[in-house]
């Protein structure tokens, strides 16, 4: 899954790389412990002034059929393997995808020596470049209550990320943000997974335990620390346990 991340560029910086308007009401400031329920910007078409726009959503999709915002925290991430026929998101997935600017993101496992305090990874370019999480969009409400929310797909890890957890997100090559924002592409080619030679470009960064507090924000939660070393991943990642 993906429960917690990190997004720290401006509103000039992310319309710029992503060739998107910006639609944004409010300024947006870095975040480095993004959680569920938070607004965060995404990158949309818009059919109507026919281009990307940039905007704010609430992450956490919330149906058209959902009673009350409450259930946006339980819908912050749509799995690649039921996406397109899960009632929530398969509407969504068909007309409404977004891409999900990010930094990196976070995970806890266990350590390989044992105990009982997990370790949280920052997984995130080791080239400081930027990432973009394939996402949903939808508007919820109506009237002055209307909301725009989004959602985060995640796929079974690959590659060294099974190591630490065997979810990630569908992060999305730049020559794959043209398929994802359009129409009529493939299902099965819109989902496939990243290539492992994009996420070897990857760190694996072990990082304190203040990520864990989401009142807890800022650059410190994304230093490195020494920690135990990683358990090898599984040699074959398909026999892993999905949840």
């Amino acid at each position: 899954m993906c429960g917690r991340y990190a997004t720290t560029r401006s509103s000039v910086d992310l319309g710029a790389l992503f060739g998107a308007e910006d639609e944004t009401e409010m300024p947006i400031t870095a975040r480095f412990n993004v959680a569920p329920t938070d607004p965060v910007p995404i990158v949309r078409v818009s059919h109507r002034r026919e281009r990307r726009v940039l905007q704010t959503a609430r992450w956490g999709l919330l149906p058209p059929w959902a009673k009350d915002v409450r259930a946006g925290a339980r819908m912050i991430n749509a799995r690649a393997e039921t996406v397109a026929t899960s009632r929530a998101f398969a509407p969504s997935f068909a007309r409404r995808r977004c891409l999900v600017p990010a930094d990196g993101w976070f995970e806890w496992t266990a350590p390989a020596g044992g105990g009982t305090r997990k370790q949280a990874y920052y997984m995130t370019p080791a080239d400081g470049g930027e990432l973009a999480f394939a996402g949903l969009w939808t508007v919820w409400g109506e009237g002055d209550d209307k909301l725009l929310t989004c959602s985060i797909v995640t796929t079974a890890a690959r590659a060294t990320l099974t190591a630490v957890h065997d979810r990630m997100p569908l992060v999305l090559p730049p020559d794959r943000w043209d398929a994802w924002l359009g129409e009529g592409a493939d299902e099965e080619v819109l989902l496939a997974p990243p290539p492992d030679d994009y996420l070897a470009g990857l760190e694996l960064r072990p990082v304190g335990p203040a990520v864990g507090n989401v009142r807890n924000d800022g650059p410190e939660l994304i230093a490195p620390i020494q920690a135990d070393a990683l358990r090898p991943p599984p040699d074959d990642p398909a026999t892993l346990t999905l949840f």
